[in-house]
């Protein structure tokens, strides 16, 4: 198996304009509909892990559905534990994360569909938490990320929620 290219591009930008690729439009989103679309966008993927090739790459250096599965799910605890951070404490610092090391590291390819699809589940569930019920000025909290990305818990969601429906795009089919 070919050893998948490590993304390093900043997608931030997301924030500021729809993607291209997926359409999605953080922008558009209301603080209230956050959580609720954690749940819709994270809905899909227990078929998504019921495919007969879902470790499958469709090519190379292209990530399996399996993979982005394990990848969305790590996302929605670490985005959870973010928001929670940034409730906690205004202008928190988030430790590094690289994507590509967790995936070699835990062995995406290899986990097991079903019990992605429950974790995954659960995770989102954590997530979606994080996110009901806030209001005011917990919106605005402020996080930065090792990078120097500043973001609010508003536009951390709306940055989370790009990357849920991104990954549905990438595995649709």
């Amino acid at each position: 198996m070919s050893t998948i290219e490590p993304d390093d591009k900043d997608w931030t930008w997301t924030l500021d304009r729809s993607c291209p690729d997926c359409g999605f439009d953080a922008a558009a989103v209301p603080p209230a509909d956050v959580a609720g679309l954690v749940t819709a966008y994270t809905r899909p993927w227990s078929d998504v892990l019921s495919r007969e090739d879902v470790a499958t790459r469709p090519d190379p250096t292209t990530w399996s559905p399996l993979e982005y599965a394990c990848h969305v799910r790590d996302v929605c605890d670490l985005f959870a534990d973010r928001v929670r951070l940034m409730l906690h404490e205004d202008g928190a610092r988030f430790a590094n994360w690289d994507q590509d090391a967790t995936a070699v590291d835990s062995r995406y390819a290899e986990q097991d569909p079903g019990t992605v699809a429950a974790e995954l589940t659960e995770a989102a569930a954590r997530l979606a938490q994080a996110y009901a019920g806030l209001s005011g000025p917990a919106w605005d909290r402020r996080g930065v990320r090792s990078d120097g990305s500043e973001f609010t818990v508003l536009s951390l969601g709306r940055y989370g929620l790009h990357d849920l429906a991104h990954h549905l795009w990438d595995v649709r089919g």
